[in-house]
């Protein structure tokens, strides 16, 4: 059997891709480790379109139901290895087996950097959050902490500032790497505090996050502040290393696309928060660039060459 498409990652981006790629009637296999992407890290989704407010397991839901409704097909298994063939057809292999396809989207996304402390994992999504466009207007004049001391950290705090009664931003050295304008930003806003030079030791609570333990580095004491959220932006890592060989990557191992979502090698496309399309990691733009790379890869087994010339 063959594929005449491979999806690599089953999140939003997967899922879009897959029911487009089905209207289409392509024979379509998704593959993923987990299913979600980075909905699993999310509370509530509250910003997209049509849909007040939703549960991040019922958003995966719906998607995932749509598209095996169309006829796409789901396995959870790593993707260990991919090969072309000398017919042009690529191999995928897996922990558990192998398949073969005609083209392959990849939509593996990011994964956040943890903080790996006490009580992160345990609060995922009952208080800890990982976007604060995504997750920030469900603590309305609440208290929260944004640890991080780059760009995404200020923009998540100055983003909460307008929202929440009180922003605590923690960082763990004396100096920022975020741009100047924007701490100057940060740092005149009255409902934000911050706090350098420390160490995160725990989050904290019963049902959901209620404290956060940090140490102060040059006392070694023990501090405690009372926050409903902590939302963690010391940035996201795209593990690409698995398709290295047929894609090139841009300076943070995103993958490098064109307009159609074409990477270098005719027949693999790629979508979401994983490539360098876009800057804006967003739900409705990487269902966007799903969209997009699916009709394309429809038009690629139609013959239809694309406008690759990323190189040759």
């Amino acid at each position: 059997m063959i594929y005449d498409t491979i999806i690599i990652g089953a999140g939003p981006a997967g899922f879009t891709a897959a029911i487009f790629a089905t209207r289409r009637e392509m024979k379509t296999l998704i593959i993923s480790r987990e299913i979600g992407g980075q909905i699993v890290w999310a509370g509530e989704i509250e910003n997209y379109p049509g849909l007040k407010s939703i549960k991040n397991y019922d958003f995966i839901e719906s998607f995932k139901n749509q598209a095996l409704s169309f006829g796409a097909e789901l396995k959870e298994a790593e993707v260990q290895k991919i090969e072309k063939n000398s017919d042009n057809t690529f191999r995928v292999l897996t922990n558990k087996e192998e398949f073969l396809t005609r083209s392959i989207i990849l939509t593996i996304g990011l994964s956040p950097r943890r903080l790996a402390v006490p009580g992160e994992i345990d609060f995922s999504g009952k208080g800890v959050s990982y976007c604060a466009n995504c997750d920030g207007p469900l603590y309305r004049n609440k208290q929260v902490a944004v640890i991080g001391g780059g760009n995404a950290a200020f923009d998540a705090a100055e983003v909460l500032s307008k929202i929440a009664s009180k922003v605590y931003l923690l960082h763990r050295n004396k100096e920022f790497k975020a741009f100047d304008g924007l701490v100057s930003e940060v740092s005149s806003r009255d409902n934000i505090e911050i706090i350098k030079d420390l160490k995160i030791k725990e989050i904290s609570g019963s049902k959901n996050v209620e404290k956060l333990t940090y140490t102060v580095n040059t006392s070694g004491e023990d501090k405690e502040i009372l926050v409903d959220g902590v939302f963690i932006e010391i940035g996201r890592i795209a593990s690409t290393d698995l398709v290295a060989e047929f894609v090139d990557r841009d300076e943070k191992m995103q993958l490098i696309v064109n307009g159609d979502m074409e990477t270098k090698t005719p027949g693999i496309f790629a979508a979401g928060d994983v490539t360098n399309a876009s800057e804006f990691k967003q739900i409705t733009v990487a269902t966007g660039q799903a969209t997009i790379a699916a009709l394309r890869a429809y038009k690629f087994l139609q013959g239809e060459k694309g406008s690759i010339g990323l190189s040759k």
